[in-house]
């Protein structure tokens, strides 16, 4: 399916040096912030109070919010939990204070806003759970990584699998990077969006190195260059890319807007990395691809020339 077809190539490679110093320089400013700020981990990964309330009424959670930030926990978690009248809070460890105490201050908090609140259940989440958490994600995301490199190079060869893996990782530092800078909240679900990210991002990495192998083996196309070759490979897939990512970010945006504090940062890592997914799609992955040197005959296996005494009668 396709809006509209872009008969002249654009000469996207012709400025790939250019677009890859920038993302050199996005790609350090956001390992700066990285290493200088860090991330500000959720309690999931630092520790705290959990505490489930149940309401008789479906529970009015900007209330409740409103209450518990009242009480000083500025970086608290309210959300809904199975129910409408069920409702979950995490709060971050407080100096001087036990579970037993921030649960006893909260709940009788709660009260005096709808006396029909009790407390279900209360956990303490230590530090030591939060750094289990943190080992398994970025266990995960090697997985996810070394996954890549290893389809890729199969599917294609091994200068695409570098290409798209510095691409992708591109993409997930620099998310991480806007999370350190502005001090966002890093939780579990801001992570699996970076994974997601990850996925979505190689999948139009993909796509782009795709139509490149077909436009080596064409013999339309024989007479054309590696930068030329990338070129029409990315200009035969704007249509596509606007579509897709059109939709996603469409998609993405109203849950931004529209989600709550719930879905909030999990849709804003996701903004961030289907923006510069294209991005890198274009101007990191083919460009690096390039730099590699990636050539016709790294895709097309030469012909082996016929034995002419082959079939002869001795």
């Amino acid at each position: 399916m396709e809006f509209f077809r872009i008969k002249k190539d654009i000469p996207f490679m012709r400025h790939a040096l250019v677009f890859n110093a920038i993302s050199a320089l996005t790609f350090a400013a956001a390992v700066f912030f990285l290493l200088a700020k860090g991330l500000h981990l959720s309690i999931e990964f630092t520790g705290g109070t959990v505490m489930e309330v149940a309401y008789a009424q479906p529970a009015n959670l900007e209330g409740i919010r409103k209450v518990v930030n009242d009480l000083g926990y500025a970086d608290s978690q309210v959300q809904s939990f199975g129910t409408a009248q069920d409702v979950l809070i995490r709060l971050p460890v407080q100096k001087g204070s036990n579970s037993a105490q921030v649960s006893t201050q909260v709940i009788d908090a709660l009260k005096t806003q709808d006396a029909t609140v009790s407390l279900k259940r209360v956990e303490f989440v230590g530090p030591q759970v939060g750094e289990e958490l943190a080992h398994d994600g970025l266990t995960a995301l090697a997985f996810v990584v070394v996954g890549i490199m290893i389809y890729l190079a199969f599917r294609f060869e091994w200068k695409f699998a570098v290409a798209a893996i510095i691409a992708n990782l591109h993409d997930v530092v620099i998310i991480l990077g806007f999370f350190a800078f502005f001090q966002w909240e890093f939780s579990l679900t801001v992570l699996a969006a970076v994974l997601a990210v990850l996925g979505y991002s190689v999948n139009e990495s993909v796509v782009v190195f795709d139509r490149v192998r077909e436009t080596f083996r064409d013999r339309r196309f024989g007479k054309l260059d590696t930068p030329e070759v990338l070129n029409h490979a990315i200009t035969s897939t704007i249509s596509r890319t606007i579509i897709t990512h059109g939709c996603t970010q469409l998609m993405v945006l109203s849950m931004l807007l529209f989600g709550g504090p719930t879905l909030h940062y999990f849709a804003l890592a996701l903004t961030i990395g289907i923006l510069f997914g294209i991005y890198s799609s274009v101007f990191v992955a083919a460009a690096v691809a390039m730099w590699l040197g990636v050539k016709r005959e790294d895709l097309i296996k030469p012909v082996k020339p016929k034995d002419e005494t082959d079939g002869a009668v001795v």
